[in-house]
């Protein structure tokens, strides 16, 4: 993980933490938001898009994403 990623997770634990501090949104494919992803990215100011079902299996490492937390909307590259 990177300063500015965008960290992908089947779900969080309170063992992740210090990656919310690096990463620019949060995508996991379980939880809602009560859950810890969701409480903990509120705290960082950065945007969440939780319980999507299949993030780790659509979403690769180095694709650029974009996270619309607003809307709950996670935005994949093309295919190609």
């Amino acid at each position: 993980m990177r300063p500015g990623d965008v960290l992908v997770a089947p779900i969080t634990t309170p063992a992740y933490t210090p990656f919310f501090a690096m990463a620019s949104a949060v995508v996991t494919d379980v939880g809602g938001p009560l859950s810890h992803s969701s409480i903990v990215a509120r705290e960082y100011g950065i945007p969440a898009v939780l319980g999507t079902g299949s993030a780790t299996a659509r979403i690769r490492s180095g694709d650029q994403v974009t996270v619309d937390g607003d809307r709950g909307r996670v935005l994949l590259p093309k295919a190609g």
